[in-house]
């Protein structure tokens, strides 16, 4: 090895193998000796975005004027620079998600993380982050839009549309730092989707799925199967959870992490400010989905009586109250978990034979119960927890639709019933 006078060392090497062993003998070949064998290569020091420092090799070059001008040219970059020339987008896609993991929600960390080792890193992971193209990032998506998933379905607009904002999430990261000089994951063609709305299940709904057992892919109660289901679960130890989700609307996390000291029995008031998550078998408790989750639920009096119940039933049982303590927990004081909610809820409709449902989908019920009773989209989106309320009116129009059409044939009724007014409707429903 050869130090020159520079910032690194300069070397020659070639691929020559010993017949034995199938080793290199890089370096160590005899037959350096001879100036036209093998080629120069140099290694240099290069600061990394962590603070630290990386040994960087590069090689191939026919002269040592050539090796030693590369090395020199390395040398003199910033150090932004230096990591764009000398980092893959592999590499940085792994350090920019172990910089996330404490500021994001760990579920979060984990879906980023499913991207970028399932469909980033394979398509696009080899480049240096200093070659990366809008045109090498918008082949990599077309690859990734012909992909086939579980079903036989190609991949969802939708999601395409995340693994794009991974990728731009991280190369941001990487502008931000000066480490690149433009975001390749801008100006893509990207496929157009829309998302799936629930499809209320009413009677022509659920006639084609008893007949066909096809079900739409998110699909919510109408109020009738809604009092259906409470009426049928109304002696079922976690009663209480059933019905605060299908009036109030909060999600499964929120429920599981509730503590009898975020109920205000006496204002009818219940805040939502922490929710349980399962990764890996683990429970982690943190925030709530988004800022926007840390809200008040006003109470009425129906469910102030049914969490009075659930305090005295709890006292009488286990002796007493912790208001640390969770809420719903088992017959034996430990608290439920989310996934376990799901598995409860799912075996509770197969059993009572009502069209199928995932517990999630009773906001939707919630959120289209409220809209029937006239709340307004911006209370909706407030005791739903989102950030927006087109968030709201997107994720729910459908439902609001269905809600209001039967609101009005409600209020219809009820008025016609009361003027005592004579109406025939037969023309009307030909118009």
């Amino acid at each position: 090895m050869r130090v020159f006078e520079g910032p690194g060392q300069v070397y020659r090497r070639c691929g020559c193998r010993d017949e034995e062993t199938g080793k290199q003998f890089g370096a160590g070949c005899v037959r350096l000796a001879d100036l036209s064998h093998g080629r120069w290569y140099f290694s240099l020091q290069v600061p990394t975005p962590d603070g630290g420092r990386d040994r960087v090799r590069r090689g191939g070059f026919a002269t040592l004027a050539e090796a030693e001008r590369a090395c020199w040219e390395l040398a003199q970059l910033p150090g932004p620079e230096a990591v764009a020339r000398t980092w893959t987008v592999r590499r940085w896609l792994r350090f920019w998600l172990s910089e996330l993991e404490g500021r994001l929600r760990p579920t979060t960390v984990l879906n980023y993380r499913s991207i970028v080792e399932k469909y980033l890193i394979p398509h696009l992971g080899m480049y240096r982050l200093s070659k990366l193209r809008v045109k090498t990032v918008q082949r990599a998506m077309d690859v990734i839009c012909r992909q086939v998933v579980r079903g036989g379905r190609l991949i969802s607009p939708g999601s395409v549309s995340r693994i794009r904002a991974v990728l731009r999430s991280a190369l941001s990261e990487a502008r931000r730092q000066g480490i690149v000089g433009h975001n390749a994951a801008r100006n893509l063609r990207l496929p157009n989707g829309a998302r799936p709305h629930a499809v209320v299940w009413d009677d022509e709904h659920e006639a084609v799925w008893r007949e066909t057992g096809v079900r739409p892919r998110v699909a919510v109660w109408d109020l009738d199967n809604l009092a259906r289901f409470l009426e049928a679960v109304r002696d079922d130890p976690l009663f209480v959870l059933w019905w605060l989700v299908a009036l109030r609307g909060p999600r499964r996390g929120e429920m599981a992490g509730l503590r009898w000291e975020d109920i205000d029995l006496a204002a009818g008031e219940l805040t939502i400010r922490e929710q349980v998550i399962v990764i890996g078998g683990r429970e982690h408790l943190g925030p709530p989905k988004s800022a926007a989750g840390v809200r008040t639920l006003a109470l009425d009096e129906a469910t102030v009586k049914l969490l009075w119940e659930l305090w005295h039933e709890q006292r009488r049982r286990h002796g007493g109250v912790d208001p640390m303590g969770r809420v719903f927990v088992h017959a034996n004081g430990r608290p439920v978990r989310p996934d376990w909610l799901t598995r409860r809820f799912a075996k509770l409709v197969k059993q009572l034979g009502l069209p199928p449902v995932r517990l999630h989908d009773l906001r939707h019920a919630a959120a289209g119960l409220a809209s029937a009773a006239g709340v307004d989209l911006k209370m909706i989106q407030h005791d739903m927890g989102h950030a927006s309320p087109v968030t709201t009116a997107e994720t729910y129009i459908y439902v609001f639709k269905k809600m209001a059409k039967e609101a009005v044939r409600a209020s219809a009724e009820l008025l016609l019933s009361h003027a005592k007014i004579r109406m025939s409707l037969e023309g009307a429903s030909q118009a």
